[in-house]
């Protein structure tokens, strides 16, 4: 019995891995190890996939149509990508499934919005030009399998099992010569880029309207030997080319291109920005990488120190040196990056995005992060992440998956729900997504309680069938989940009103670690009298000022309204006595 019990452990804990994430304007998925994707956040336009439009705070199941074809039971899901209201998501039969915002086809299909996943049904019945060119009746009728998926702003991509790059939604406009004018063009069925046809296509980034492809010079990749190509907008120099010039087809970055001394890896695009992880291509004697930002600068999201746009590709300085990045994403106008040691550095726009824990305050350290910043994993002694796996940012929020894929945390602007940790407001330090979910967790924990020793068990498969029983823990654990949510509500306002308050009084944000005393958290007593002292005593002359001011104002205003009372009841005094000689007798 005891092995049954620890194998059912094991199934539960692969299915609470964290196999990827993606993070949109102001949503986030996750891909779980048993294929399934979850969604928190904004639910607008029906980007979370759940059926609903509804807010979530903590992470909630995609939901399947189990009218069609395919029920979600035969759908395993190996990947996931979030454009700024859409979403993608890759099966591992190469089918590719997306919802949400769909007015630039980004769905693969015309129409509405859809709040429930839709597989892209052209993208199925399409062959990859590669095998086009192939006499080879095999290979011309081979089905196109695709074996990743990206997307980003109003635009979707994905690379097949040949190395094709197909893209589809707000595109650039390929041109036949270079006279016509630069534009952008909805496309709801996938169309490969022909630029890159006889080359494979390993990776692939895009930002609001400009793309970056990391792609073999020759057929296959081998090694270290692929070369950046950029297309799109450039208005701001995100395509690294030494201009502005925009480009509706792909051109090289000169600075990786094959004769380069740099070998790039990673790519990552924010709105007007492009990060590029490199390595010294072989022999090389350590594993150490570089980063090299270019684009628009103007909230230091290149993290050069300056807030100036870079045309060309600049590696960055301020990083510590002998670092491996195993990740790197963008928002809108910030960077996190991710060593294999468990560091975590982000720079760029500071409202909401919580670049270090400093940025709550006011003063000297209020403002844009324009060099790389560390962010701490729990507190200034303890900087570093366990055993990290992928960072993601959304629009103004950041996400990582750490602790070899068992825990995840985010940081930055919290409403909607954002930040899954069940709550709505903003946090400048890293806090514990609600992973894994509460209603999967407690059914685990019911399943493995579930004993032929345990007489519960046999009184339920007596008096009740397999789906009664079901139903009545799904209604339970439904009716839990609501008053977890309702409770969450209530925290929220209580740390909202505590905030405004202690803003209010003392000139600064609330900051629970440094402004709770300690022998309140032990004891949960509290000495309104003694900390009172405490807190004048401990005030400078500035803090002590802006406390009399607070109490002149407060006690003025109680004057006021007492005034304004005492004044109402004397008019009410007087009109009554008037009223009362005018009767006649």
């Amino acid at each position: 019995m005891d092995d049954e019990v620890e194998t059912q452990q094991v199934v539960r804990n692969i299915a609470h891995k964290i196999i990827a994430i993606a993070a949109g304007e102001a949503h986030t998925l996750l891909l779980s190890g048993d294929g399934k994707v979850y969604s928190w956040g904004r639910g607008m336009f029906g980007r979370l996939g759940n059926g609903s439009e509804s807010d979530e705070t903590m992470p909630v199941p995609i939901k399947l149509e189990s009218s069609g074809p395919v029920m979600e039971k035969d759908v395993n899901f190996v990947a996931v990508a979030a454009g700024a209201y859409h979403s993608l998501a890759l099966s591992d039969d190469g089918s590719v499934w997306g919802w949400g915002y769909n007015t630039y086809s980004q769905l693969g299909f015309d129409g509405g919005n859809v709040s429930v996943p839709r597989q892209l049904d052209k993208l199925i019945e399409l062959s990859s030009p590669q095998s086009l060119g192939d006499n080879s009746e095999e290979k011309v009728t081979t089905p196109l399998k695709v074996s990743s998926i990206e997307a980003g702003g109003m635009m979707s991509l994905a690379i097949d099992n040949l190395g094709t790059l197909w893209m589809w939604g707000n595109c650039p406009c390929p041109t036949s010569s270079p006279d016509e004018p630069f534009s952008f063009a909805s496309i709801s069925s996938p169309v490969p880029v022909y630029d890159f046809y006889g080359h494979t296509v390993v990776k692939v980034a895009c930002g609001n309207e400009h793309v970056i492809a990391l792609v073999s010079p020759g057929e296959t990749h081998t090694g270290d030997n692929l070369i950046c190509y950029s297309w799109g907008n450039n208005n701001h120099g995100q395509l690294g080319l030494g201009d502005t010039e925009s480009r509706s087809q792909p051109q090289i970055v000169s600075t990786f291109n094959e004769e380069s001394s740099w070998a790039p890896y990673d790519v990552a695009c924010g709105a007007y920005h492009t990060v590029v992880l490199t390595l010294k291509k072989r022999p090389r004697d350590t594993l150490e990488s570089f980063c090299w930002t270019f684009g628009q600068g103007e909230n230091g999201q290149l993290g050069h120190g300056t807030t100036q746009n870079t045309f060309l590709p600049e590696r960055i300085e301020n990083l510590p040196e002998h670092a491996y990045y195993v990740s790197v994403d963008c928002g809108l106008f910030h960077t996190s990056l991710v060593s294999s040691s468990g560091d975590v550095w982000s720079w760029g726009m500071e409202k909401g995005l919580g670049l270090c824990p400093d940025v709550s305050f006011s003063g000297i350290n209020h403002g844009d992060a324009i060099l790389p910043l560390q962010i701490p994993y729990d507190g200034p002694g303890r900087p570093k992440f366990p055993s990290p796996v992928e960072v993601a940012c959304g629009a103004a929020h950041t996400v990582l998956v750490a602790d070899s894929g068992y825990k995840v945390w985010s940081w930055g602007r919290g409403r909607s729900g954002v930040l899954g940790d069940g709550k709505m407001t903003d946090s400048y330090f890293p806090t514990m997504v609600l992973w894994p979910p509460l209603l999967e967790d407690f059914k685990d924990g019911l399943h493995l309680q579930s004993t032929p020793e345990n007489s519960n068990k046999a009184v339920n498969e007596k008096n009740l069938g397999n789906e009664d029983v079901s139903d009545v823990i799904d209604t339970k654990l439904s009716a839990l989940t609501e008053e977890m949510k309702h409770l969450q509500s209530k925290l929220s306002n209580m740390e909202r009103y505590t905030r405004i308050l202690h803003a209010s009084l003392f000139g600064k944000p609330f900051n629970q670690e440094r402004d709770i005393p300690s022998y309140l958290l032990d004891s949960g007593n509290f000495d309104i009298a003694k900390e009172w002292e405490n807190m004048l005593e401990l005030a400078d002359v500035k803090e002590l000022r802006r406390l009399e001011m607070f109490y002149r104002n407060m006690v003025g205003g109680v004057k006021d309204k007492l005034m304004k009372r005492k004044i109402k009841e004397i008019v009410r005094e007087c009109m009554q006595s008037s009223t009362a000689n005018a009767m006649p007798n």
